[in-house]
Parts: C-alpha cells; sequence; structure tokens
C-alpha cells in the first residue's frame, strides 16, 4: 500500500506540474514551435520588454490584485472579528451562508450577475462607461472576502480569549489591547488570506471578463484575446516568470512562519 501511495503521490505531482515545466523549457525556445525545441534562446524573454500592451496588462493586473488583496484582507479580517464576538446564533449563522455563497456559486453566474447590477447602476447614473478598474476592483473584494474570512476565523477560535482583557486590565485601551495582543497572534492567518486573495485575483478570469471594460484589461483577459490567433511565444516567458516569482513568494512566506514557530515554541526548536 505504500509504494502504491508513493506512486499516486508521485503520478499527481507530474500531472500538475508537468505542464509547468514544458511552459518554461518552450519559453527558451529558439523557434516559435511548441512540438520541436530547436535551442537555447533568451530571445522571447527579450521580445517581451518590447511588448508595451502586455507589459500594460502585467501592470493592470498587479495593481488591481495587490488593491483589491489588501482592502479584501482588511474588510474580511474585521468581519471575521466581529462575526467571533457571535458565538452560537441566527444573526453568525446566517451571516456564514451568505459568506460561502460566492464560493459556492460558478464564476459565470457571478460575473453575469455583477455585470448587470453595474450597468443598472450605469443607467441610473446616466453613464454608458461604468464598467472598469472600480467595477473590477468591487468584483475582485467580492469573490476574495470569504477566502480571507474564513482563513482568520479559525486563528481567531484557537487565540487565548483572556489575552485581550488581561492587556486591558493592565491599562490598555480595547482597542490597543487588538492591535497590541490579539492582532499579532492571528497575523499568520491574515498573511494567509492575504496571499490566497493575491493569488486569486491575479488568476481571475471569467469575473474580469464580464465586470472589466476596454480601458483596463487585465493578462487573463488580453491572453484569452491571443488565443482566437495565436498565443506568441513571449507569453511562455512572462508565464514562467510569474510562476518563479509567486514560487519565490511562497518560500519566503514559509521560511518567515516556520521562524516565527519556532520563536514562539522555543522547545520544539531546542529539542531540534
Amino acid at each position: 500500500m505504500k509504494a502504491l501511495s508513493k506512486i499516486y503521490t508521485v503520478l499527481v505531482f507530474i500531472f500538475l506540474y508537468a505542464p509547468i515545466a514544458v511552459l518554461i523549457v518552450y519559453s527558451f525556445n529558439a523557434s516559435t514551435s511548441t512540438v520541436v525545441f530547436s535551442g537555447f534562446s533568451l530571445q522571447w524573454y527579450k521580445s517581451l520588454i518590447h511588448a508595451s500592451a502586455t507589459l500594460k496588462s502585467v501592470r493592470n493586473t498587479i495593481i488591481l490584485a495587490v488593491t483589491s488583496s489588501v482592502l479584501a484582507t482588511v474588510i474580511g479580517t474585521a468581519a471575521a472579528v466581529g462575526l467571533e464576538k457571535y458565538k452560537k446564533s441566527a444573526f453568525r449563522s446566517s451571516i456564514m451562508a451568505v459568506t460561502n455563497i460566492p464560493m459556492m456559486n460558478p464564476e459565470i453566474v457571478t460575473g453575469i450577475s455583477m455585470m448587470l447590477l453595474f450597468v443598472f447602476i450605469g443607467r441610473i447614473i446616466h453613464s454608458d462607461s461604468v464598467l472598469g478598474f472600480g467595477t473590477l476592483l468591487i468584483a475582485h473584494i467580492t469573490f476574495n472576502l470569504p477566502y480571507v474570512i474564513l482563513t482568520v476565523l479559525p486563528k481567531l477560535r484557537q487565540t487565548d480569549k483572556n489575552l485581550s482583557e488581561a492587556a486591558q486590565d493592565l491599562g490598555c485601551k480595547p482597542v490597543n489591547a487588538f492591535f497590541k495582543v490579539v492582532l499579532p497572534s492571528i497575523m499568520p492567518a491574515i498573511i494567509t488570506g492575504l496571499i490566497m486573495a493575491f493569488t486569486l485575483s491575479l488568476d481571475d478570469f471569467i469575473i474580469s471578463y464580464f465586470t472589466g471594460g476596454p480601458g483596463f484589461q487585465t493578462l487573463p483577459i488580453v491572453i484569452y484575446s491571443m488565443t482566437k490567433k495565436r498565443v506568441k511565444p513571449d507569453m511562455y516567458a512572462l508565464a514562467s516568470l510569474i510562476f518563479v516569482s509567486i514560487l519565490i513568494l511562497l518560500i519566503l512566506y514559509n521560511l518567515v512562519q516556520e521562524k516565527s514557530e519556532e520563536k514562539s515554541n522555543p522547545d520544539k526548536s531546542a529539542r531540534r
């Protein structure tokens, strides 16, 4: 059984990462072929520097992902703290049910419904060009919020409730007690929610396709428009750079989290 489980794990990893490995290899291909590797070359990375439309979409995507993930993290953390105050009640159950809807709802339904809402609001304010960065930002915050809330809530439940009360007994105001005691204890969950929201926003296509406008296009939409003809090989180089950047970010985050756990548990680090 152990041998079968190892084989199964290897097959899963091959299925997940083999396409990415092929993408990275062919980003260094000297020709435009996706079948024959004719030689090592950096020409597609060089041509990427001069692709102004692609770089503009990358900038738009990063701006949108950073802004929406930060706002969703702030709002989601505040919502999780508020929900934790309500123990077992119908209000908490109803709010949690509403929170789970964007996660369970198909993205195409969410995208179309939000597009109809924005167009309706545009008619009320007599604006024909309502779709743009603002609508994209609202849409991304909406589908990122549940992930942040459901990431922070378990950490809040694990936090000792007496810490905040002890800080207040020592002279801290409730707000200062939260920022000095509670917030540092739930910070790993907040960072996890932030990274998850950033990744989801960076990757989203369906909701962005319906809620975005021609004046502000993200990278997935630009790549989709290229598939109607042919995806240029410089997209392989761009995708490889994005993958490596995300991988480095996750490795650094895991290292920082491991060091923080060692500081908080000195006994375990001493045993190692």
